[in-house]
C-alpha cells in the first residue's frame, strides 16, 4: 500500500487543483479551487475555451457575475469527477464587508442550483477576516455551507467553531514560510520538520481544541510545502493536496500511520476559549505571523482575481 492509500484510510483527500484533468489519476474525495489555481488553469490550452465560451454567454453580465459563473463553470466540471464537494471562492475584496460576502456566497450557489448541483456539494470559500466568519455564520444558518480560509492563527479557528461554520482550511505551509523567513540563518530544517513543523504544531492544535470540545467544523489542513507536513497531520479530517505532493504520496511506499486522534484530543486538559470581536481582533493582531499572512493573502488573491478579470476582457 503506498502512502496515498495508507493517507485515506486516516483523512479525507482533497485536491487543491483547478486542473479538473488531472483529479481522476488520484481519485479525491473533494476539490478545492482559488482565484490563483483557476487564473493557472484558464491560462493552459485545454481549459481555455471555458473562458471563452463563459464570455461569449454572459458578456451582457456584470463583471463580477461573469466571474463567479467562470468558477462556477469549472467547479461543475470538477463535480463530474470527484464523489464529494467542491470549494469556490468568494471575491477576495469582499473579505471586509459581511453582508456584500453574504450575498455574493448566495449567488454562487444559486448559480450551481440552476446547474442541478445539489447545495450539499458546495461549500463557500470565505477569508477568515471577522466580517468573512460573520458571513458565513449567516450563510450556514441559510443551509450554505462554508470553508473558512487564509486561517492561520487559533483565535481564528476558535471563531470560525463559534460561528459553527462547516470547515475551516488552516494554511500550514505558509506558516511554515513564515515562521523559516524569520528565523532566517537561525533555521534548523531538520529540527522544524514534521511534527516540530509550525505548520503542522498549529493544526495540531486546533484539532485537539475542536475534538476536545465537540465542536463539529471539520479541520482542512491546506498548503502544503512537502509530504512530510502531510504525514505528520494524518488522522486530520481532511488534507487538501496538490497534484504533485499527492502523486509523491502515491509512490512512496514506506508505513503511515495516525498523528492526529479525536480520542486522544478528548482526554487532554485544555482551557475553553471565546472571542467577541474586540477580544478575536487584538488576539488576530498579537499574532504577527497571521495578521501579516492574512493580509497577504488577501492581496494575492485580489490580485490573481484582477488578472482573471483581464484575461476575459480580452477574451
Amino acid at each position: 500500500m503506498n502512502q496515498l492509500e495508507a493517507l485515506k484510510q486516516h483523512t479525507t483527500v482533497v485536491a487543491d487543483t483547478g486542473d479538473f484533468h488531472q483529479l481522476a489519476a488520484y481519485l479525491p474525495q473533494d476539490a478545492t479551487t482559488n482565484p490563483s489555481l483557476i487564473l493557472k488553469a484558464v491560462q493552459k490550452p485545454d481549459y481555455a475555451p471555458l473562458l471563452s465560451q463563459t464570455v461569449a454567454r454572459f458578456k451582457d453580465r456584470t463583471m463580477d457575475e461573469q466571474v463567479d459563473r467562470l468558477l462556477v463553470r469549472f467547479g461543475c466540471e470538477i463535480l463530474q469527477t470527484v464523489p464529494g464537494r467542491v470549494s469556490t471562492e468568494v471575491d477576495a475584496r469582499l473579505s471586509f464587508d459581511m453582508e456584500a460576502t453574504y450575498s455574493r456566497g448566495e449567488r454562487i450557489v444559486e448559480l450551481y442550483q440552476a446547474e442541478g448541483v445539489h447545495i450539499d456539494r458546495v461549500l463557500i470559500k470565505v477569508a477568515a477576516t471577522w466580517e468573512g466568519i460573520q458571513a458565513a455564520e449567516k450563510l450556514e444558518r441559510r443551509g450554505i455551507h462554508t470553508n473558512l480560509t487564509l486561517l492561520f492563527s487559533f483565535c481564528q479557528a476558535v471563531a470560525c467553531g463559534q460561528a459553527k461554520v462547516q470547515l475551516i482550511s488552516p494554511f500550514v505551509g505558509r506558516i511554515y514560510d513564515w515562521y523559516k523567513k524569520s528565523a532566517g540563518q537561525a533555521w534548523n530544517e531538520a529540527e522544524k520538520a514534521g511534527a516540530n513543523d509550525p505548520g503542522v504544531l498549529s493544526v495540531r492544535q486546533i484539532y485537539n481544541h475542536y475534538k476536545h470540545f465537540g465542536i463539529a467544523t471539520e479541520v482542512m489542513g491546506a498548503s502544503f510545502r512537502n509530504i512530510g507536513q502531510i504525514q505528520a497531520l494524518a488522522g486530520c479530517d481532511l488534507l487538501t493536496i496538490s497534484p504533485e505532493l499527492l502523486a509523491q504520496l502515491a509512490a512512496t511506499d514506506a508505513p503511515l500511520t495516525r498523528a492526529l486522534d479525536a480520542q486522544a484530543a478528548k482526554a487532554l486538559d485544555l482551557p475553553a476559549v471565546n472571542y467577541d470581536e474586540a477580544g478575536f481582533r487584538f488576539a488576530l493582531n498579537q499574532d504577527a505571523m497571521a495578521t501579516e499572512k492574512l493580509a497577504e493573502g488577501i492581496r494575492a488573491f485580489v490580485a490573481d482575481a484582477e488578472k482573471l478579470e483581464a484575461l476575459m476582457r480580452a477574451a
